[in-house]
């Protein structure tokens, strides 16, 4: 009887994953490639409907990943030196969760197998996104989805 091997995410910290474990862990819902508007009283965190301009509004994927700092130059790379930060990532992100010690859910694609659970369970906002530029930033208040955190 062969062993039960257990997934990477759950005996690995994020400092020993490879860079395809570390990708893997995306579950391409895209929420984070949403605009944000942080509180200044607070620095509580919203999530905007309005999508980055580099972000299929309907798969969730980057469109120039490999270039995304060339053309959105704030757009931010995580790393796993940064896991203290990733507060501000929705709590179903897989980055954060790993980085809490948490498990991964079961729709995510490396328990299901199938990448496209993240939309069927309506976790990302594929065809709910606004693309940037289609709302004036004064209005983006109108546009919140979530408060991170």
């Amino acid at each position: 009887m062969a062993a039960e091997v257990e997934p990477f995410w759950k005996h690995k910290s994020l400092d020993q994953l490879n860079h395809q474990e570390w990708e893997s862990l995306c579950d391409g819902c895209g929420l984070c490639c949403l605009q944000k508007l942080e509180d200044e009283e607070d620095n509580s965190v919203y999530y905007t409907r309005i999508a980055c301009k580099l972000l299929d509004l309907n798969t969730c994927q980057c469109s120039d990943y490999p270039n995304r700092i060339k053309f959105v130059p704030d757009c931010i790379q995580l790393t796993p030196g940064q896991a203290e930060e990733f507060k501000w990532l929705p709590p179903t992100c897989g980055y954060r969760l790993v980085s809490e010690g948490k498990d991964l859910p079961l729709w995510h694609h490396l328990v299901c197998g199938d990448r496209d659970a993240v939309h069927r369970e309506r976790i990302s906002q594929s065809g709910r996104m606004l693309a940037e530029g289609s709302v004036p930033e004064d209005d983006w208040e109108d546009h919140l989805i979530f408060r991170a955190g």
